[in-house]
C-alpha cells in the first residue's frame, strides 16, 4: 500500500536530518540538553555574559545535536556568552523555583526567561521584570500586528514573543481516520480512556469553552466552572487518561493516548518521525493561541539586561526568526520571516501554522487576563478537576 504523502511541515523535518525529539533523546533530557549550550559560568553573570532560560526542543540545533546555529552565529558576531538552559517544563513549575529569590531581589540565575503569556503578565504585574531600553531593540517593530499589543503589557515594554503557540485537537490517523474536529470527534468510542488534555488550563479549557460557544475574551467565572465541570465529569467516567504538560507526546507515540488537545507544533513533529500516523487540526469551534514570551527578570544586572537585549533584538531580524521556525514549526512573531522563509523551504514559508493567514487568525482565541483573585479560584478549580 501507497504510503499517505507527508504534509509540508513534515517534510521538511524530515529532510532536516536529525529530528527534535531524537537530539532530546540523544542529549539526556531537559538536563543534558541544557550541557549544549554555549559558554557561561554558574553563579552570576559575568559582565559579558548571559544565562538564558527557555523550553526544551525550542531553538534550531545542527545535525550533531550538539550546537545551536544561530545562538552560536549571535555569540561569534557579538561576543557575547550565551549559557542557554532548557530549563522550562512547566510555567508554575519555573515560577515558584525562582519567585523567593525574585521577592529578594536576588539572583535568580537567569538573565532572560521565556514564561506564557498569562505568566508573562505575572512577572510584570509583581514588579518582576525589567523595562526595555527601546533604543537596544530596534528590531521591537518588526513584531506582528496581532502579537504588538497585549493586555499584559500593551505597549510590549517588558517582553516580546518568541514563538506563538496554537492549540487544537491532535490525534492518531490509524484510530481516527476522519480526522477530530470538534469535541464530539474527541470524545467519540474508539478514544475512550485514550484521551490526554493540557495541564496548560487557558488552552484545554479554552477549547472545551468555545466548543459551548464562549468567547474566551468574556469568559465569566461561571462559564469557566461549567468548563471545568465538563473536565471533571470526562475524567471520573473514564474518557481522560491524564491531564499532562509536553510529555502528552510520549502517551501518544507509545499507544496509551489515541487523541489529545495538545499543540501544532510537537504534533507537527509526532507526523514527520511517524510517516504521518498522527495528525493535527484547529478545531471547528476554534483553537487557542497564545505566546511565550522573552522576558529580563528585575533580578539581571545592568550589563546583562543590555546583552540579554542585543539577543533579543537578534532573534527578531527577519532572517534568524526564519531560521528558528524552519526548525520549531511554531507560528513565527517576526515581520519578515515568511519572505526569509522562501530561501529556506518553501512549503514552510507556505505553512498556515507557521504563518497563518487572517482567516486562519480568526480562529484562534487568547484567553482573557485574570485578576490575581480569578487566577487563584479558576487555578484552584482546574487542578482539582485535574486531580491535582
Amino acid at each position: 500500500m501507497a504510503k499517505k504523502p507527508l504534509s509540508p511541515e513534515a517534510r521538511s523535518i524530515i529532510n532536516s536530518k536529525v529530528s527534535r525529539r531524537a537530539v532530546l533523546a540523544g542529549a539526556g533530557a531537559v538536563a543534558g540538553a541544557s550541557a549544549l549550550a554555549a559558554c557561561g559560568s554558574g553563579g552570576g553573570s559575568s559582565e559579558n555574559a548571559i544565562r538564558w532560560g527557555n523550553w526544551p526542543l525550542y531553538l534550531d540545533v545542527d545535525d550533531s545535536g550538539k550546537n545551536y546555529p544561530t545562538l552560536q552565529a549571535f555569540i561569534k558576531d557579538s561576543g557575547i556568552d550565551v549559557k542557554y538552559l532548557e530549563d522550562y517544563n512547566d510555567n508554575d513549575e519555573f515560577f515558584g523555583k525562582v519567585q523567593a529569590q525574585l521577592k529578594l531581589n536576588k539572583d535568580i540565575g537567569y538573565d532572560l526567561v521565556c514564561p506564557t503569556d498569562w505568566m508573562a503578565g505575572r512577572w510584570i504585574r509583581l514588579g518582576y521584570a525589567q523595562k526595555f531600553d527601546s533604543a537596544n531593540i530596534p528590531n521591537k517593530s518588526n513584531i506582528v500586528d496581532t502579537l504588538a499589543a497585549p493586555s499584559y503589557d500593551a505597549n510590549r515594554d517588558y517582553s516580546l514573543t518568541w514563538q506563538g503557540i496554537m492549540g487544537g485537537f491532535g490525534w492518531n490517523t490509524t484510530k481516527n481516520p476522519k480526522g477530530i474536529r470538534t469535541l464530539d470527534d474527541l470524545f467519540s468510542p474508539a478514544n475512550k480512556g485514550k484521551i490526554v488534555v493540557l495541564s496548560e488550563m487557558r488552552d484545554t479549557i479554552g477549547i472545551i469553552l468555545m466548543a459551548q460557544g464562549v468567547n474566551l475574551q468574556t469568559v465569566t467565572e461561571a462559564q469557566f466552572m461549567n468548563g471545568v465541570d465538563f473536565l471533571a465529569q470526562k475524567i471520573a467516567d473514564g474518557w481522560i487518561r491524564g491531564v499532562k504538560g509536553n510529555e502528552y507526546a510520549e502517551d501518544l507515540t507509545s499507544g496509551d493516548a489515541t487523541a489529545v488537545i495538545g499543540w501544532s507544533g510537537d504534533m507537527f513533529i509526532l507526523k514527520s518521525e511517524n510517516e504521518g500516523k498522527f495528525d493535527f487540526a484547529i478545531p471547528e469551534s476554534g483553537g487557542t493561541i497564545s505566546g511565550d514570551n522573552m522576558l529580563i527578570p528585575s533580578t539581571a544586572t545592568p550589563e546583562a539586561k543590555a546583552n540579554a537585549e542585543k539577543l533579543i533584538n537578534y532573534y527578531y531580524e527577519p532572517a534568524v526568526a526564519a531560521e528558528v521556525a524552519a526548525y520549531v514549526n511554531y507560528f513565527c512573531p517576526v515581520k519578515g520571516a515568511q519572505a526569509e522563509m522562501e530561501k529556506i523551504d518553501p512549503d514552510l514559508a507556505a505553512s498556515e501554522f507557521i504563518f497563518p493567514t487572517a482567516k486562519t487568525m480568526s480562529n484562534l482565541s487568547v484567553f482573557r487576563a485574570l485578576t490575581p483573585t480569578e487566577e487563584t479560584t479558576w487555578t484552584e478549580a482546574f487542578q482539582k478537576a485535574a486531580g491535582n
